[in-house]
């Protein structure tokens, strides 16, 4: 039997674990600043609610759960292996929080700020950095439709990564209206637009050729094609103004607003960071319906948090219409960058080891101790002494210990002896 986890999965040893949970208390105390209030939803949903055609190609990747109780009878007349699945593992945070807002209206204020961190899983190809199971880092503004709530969403995200170690990162945004605006005034039909922002979408991984190509390739209207590269190729330049490039048609409402949120963050990042408009931000997932941010690290070639307005898709659980807007910090990615520039957690208090001979002195007497000890607000760990002494302490070190006593006598004193020198 092997002890390798399973593909795609992973095993974290202590100090990953120590810096994740760090970094999790940073995030979590940032946000509550804010006054988002944490919740949790359940790790498996229905497969409907999974299903929708709104979670983009995270669909594709759901794990899926078995019905319980299954006949072999039943599985002999499947006609598909998706008649057998009931529920599926969460691919995000934001799904299950619609059903969840829903679920439990009546005992949730209004407007609800909701925090969410916990694990979510996709079925996609393990490569480095990227895993099946991942964390993410949610917040999320249901019941307000005023765009205060895109400010502070990238004001407390912002902060956030900011206190992590952050800094001169980017926040591009964009609106799904002034998109829609744009692919329209090209000519292409509703039908169309889906996967016209698909392909978009991929900008970065395949450049304007590739874009161009497989818009070529995946629909008719040549002419259409032909508008949005060149449109895409003259708002990628940095000489002109994006917004003096978008066709004339678009609704004006939209683009005064992404403006004034645009200068209203400029105005709050104190040169921390930079906000600017980008027209070929796409956002994988279906269900946003205004602006769409993400945040770009210099040294990362992927975002590093994302986020977006998505009004409608609340209502469907609910029967009337929910305005909602969420962030999303990409925890994973965040954790990558801090481990490659040596991030380590500062210890709050000193962590001391008590290491004790079991032929000379009793586990009770070393036990009433550690507790005398830890009474104080110490962390102390007891250990029995090993033949090796050098190479434990030197674990011990590895470990974070800053201090420890050899206890050789039942009726010594605690002595603590500095364990970095």
């Amino acid at each position: 039997m092997s002890p390798v986890p399973m593909r795609g999965m992973r095993d974290l040893l202590p100090k990953e674990v120590e810096l994740r949970h760090s970094v999790i208390n940073t995030i979590r105390a940032v946000y509550q600043s804010y006054g988002f209030t944490e919740i949790e939803t359940p790790v498996v949903e229905r497969a409907e609610l999974l299903n929708t055609g709104e979670g983009g190609d995270n669909e594709k990747q759901i794990f899926g759960v078995l019905r319980r109780g299954l006949d072999i009878e039943e599985v002999k007349n499947i006609e598909s292996l998706q008649d057998l699945v009931d529920g599926g593992l969460r691919f995000d945070l934001t799904v299950p929080l619609a059903r969840y807002y829903a679920n439990n209206q009546a005992n949730l204020p209004s407007p609800f700020k909701a925090l969410q961190i916990g694990n979510v899983f996709r079925a996609e190809r393990p490569q480095k950095g990227r895993y099946r199971q991942f964390t993410q880092c949610d917040i999320d503004v249901i019941g307000e439709t005023s765009s205060l709530v895109e400010r502070e969403l990238a004001l407390a995200t912002s902060e956030a990564l900011l206190k992590i170690g952050f800094s001169d990162f980017t926040i591009r945004l964009n609106d799904r209206r002034i998109l829609k605006g744009i692919v329209e005034a090209c000519g292409f039909t509703p039908s169309e637009f889906d996967l016209v922002f698909i392909i978009i979408d991929k900008l970065d991984k395949i450049a304007l050729d590739g874009v161009a190509a497989e818009l070529d390739e995946r629909t008719t209207n040549d002419e259409a094609v032909t508008k949005l590269v060149d449109f895409l190729r003259r708002a990628a330049s940095a000489d002109v103004d994006p917004f003096a490039e978008l066709p004339a048609m678009i609704d004006t409402a939209a683009i005064t607003d992404l403006q004034s949120i645009i200068n209203d963050l400029n105005e709050q990042a104190d040169g921390n960071f930079v906000v600017r408009f980008d027209p070929t931000l796409v956002r994988g997932m279906g269900y946003y319906t205004g602006p769409i941010f993400e945040i770009e690290d210099k040294d990362f070639p992927s975002s590093i948090a994302a986020g977006g307005r998505y009004d409608r898709m609340i209502g469907k659980y609910t029967g009337t219409p929910v305005p909602a807007c969420g962030f999303s910090i990409g925890f994973e990615r965040v954790i990558a960058l801090l481990e490659e520039r040596g991030a380590t957690v500062s210890e709050a208090k000193e962590k001391k080891v008590i290491i004790y001979t079991p032929e000379i002195v009793s586990v009770r007497t070393v036990l009433k101790l550690a507790k005398e000890a830890r009474a104080t607000g110490e962390t102390v760990l007891v250990q029995s002494r090993k033949k090796n002494t050098k190479k434990q302490l030197d674990d011990l070190t590895s470990l974070g210990y800053t201090a420890f006593c050899l206890l050789e006598a039942s009726d010594s004193p605690l002595q603590f002896k500095d364990l970095t020198k």
